[in-house]
Parts: C-alpha cells; sequence; structure tokens
C-alpha cells in the first residue's frame, strides 16, 4: 500500500491527561485527526455499521442510546451518550476491563471535519508497562483507515493482520509508539520510563523484542 509515513503520523494530534474516574485514578488518551468531508458525513462513518466494517471492524448489536454493541473480535459496550452529529460516548469492554470512549466531531474549516476521540483507563499495571500507547497505537491505527476509507473508497481496508509486516505498517507503529512516549513526557511523565514503555509498545504491534 502507498502511504508517506511521516505525513500520516504528522496528521495526529495526540495529549494525554491525568485525572479521576469513579473516585480512582485514571488517564485519558486523546487523539484528532482532520478529515476532507462534511461533519455529517463523518458521523455517518463512524455511526453505520456498514460503514465500520470498511474502515475499523465488523460490528454487530443495539446502535443507539442505551444499547449494547459488539466489535468481532474485540470489545463491547454499551452506548452512554449521543448527540448527532457532535457527539457519541461509549463503554468499552474488554478482557474483564472497563473503560470509556468519548468521539467528538465538528468542522474544521471548509470542506473539513474534525474527529477527536478519548479513551480514559483506570491507572493499572498495564499502563506502566506501556503507556498510552497501549490504545493509542490502535487507535490512530483506526484513524488511518477513516483517511483511507475516505479518500480510498474503492481500495481493502488495511488487513490488520499483516499490516505491521509491511515497511509502511512497521514505521507507522514505529513512529506512533514513539510519538506517544512523547505525549506521555509532555504530559509530566518520567522521561526514562515513557520511552521504554514506548519501545515495549513498539515491541508489541511489532512482534520484535525490546531493544
Amino acid at each position: 500500500m502507498d502511504l508517506h509515513v511521516d505525513s500520516q503520523l504528522a496528521a495526529v494530534e495526540r495529549s494525554v491527561s491525568s485525572l479521576e474516574r469513579d473516585g480512582q485514578p485514571a488517564r485519558a488518551v486523546t487523539l484528532a485527526r482532520s478529515y476532507a468531508t462534511t461533519v455529517e458525513d463523518l458521523w455517518d462513518a463512524v455511526t453505520t455499521p456498514d460503514r465500520i466494517a470498511r474502515w475499523f471492524l465488523p460490528v454487530s448489536g443495539n446502535l443507539e442510546l442505551g444499547g449494547r454493541y459488539q466489535f468481532e473480535g474485540n470489545a463491547g459496550g454499551t452506548i452512554t451518550h449521543c448527540e448527532r452529529p457532535s457527539l457519541l460516548a461509549l463503554t468499552w469492554e474488554f478482557g474483564g476491563d472497563v473503560s470509556w470512549v468519548d468521539l467528538r466531531l465538528a468542522e474544521d474549516g471548509a470542506g473539513r471535519a474534525r474527529l477527536a476521540l478519548t479513551h480514559t483507563a483506570l491507572l493499572s499495571d498495564h499502563w506502566t508497562e506501556f503507556g498510552p500507547g497501549a490504545v493509542g497505537v490502535g487507535w490512530e491505527m483506526g484513524l488511518l483507515g477513516m483517511e483511507l476509507h475516505l479518500t480510498r473508497p474503492n481500495e481493502p481496508k488495511i488487513d490488520e493482520q499483516t499490516f505491521h509486516l509491511t515497511p509502511e505498517g512497521k514505521a507507522l507503529h514505529i513512529g506512533s509508539s514513539e510519538a506517544w512516549g512523547e505525549a506521555a513526557i509532555a504530559s509530566g511523565a518520567d522521561p526514562e520510563a515513557a520511552r521504554a514503555a514506548a519501545r515495549r509498545t513498539t515491541a508489541f504491534y511489532t512482534g520484535e523484542p525490546v531493544e
């Protein structure tokens, strides 16, 4: 697949924040990307099952406020808030853990729309080991999938089982992991620990040993 890696990495805004959720320490990972489409079209792409499957994963369930959803081979949860076409919030339930995902859509200048996704999780050993890249890298590949869905609608979507083995896929995963490490440092994390966590995230996604 023909991708300009540096441009794809530069298209994503990344930030990390510390907060409390349900009285417990938590971390919020936020990433945003601008697309050459309308807010209504972007909303349709994140809420219509047929289109979700074309840029992310097949989804089933009751996709309305209060309904339960399930991504094939991944997380499920409950849709907790819905304000068309600007806000969608849901629980993210996977492996016995519950976290929270908010998607915010807005106009971003003439002919463009911006998608900001925030994934909030309670502080855990998993966070200590991998840092924000644990969820940030995966979501970043999802936002790339959206870009390709909107700009190359007739091409097949990225094969997540093999993409990390391609030169572009490997470079994107490495670059994203490193960028999330720097985002953690910008939020106040210890630089050495944040970069070590980023290296472990890279190893997880590429299958290569930690250097």
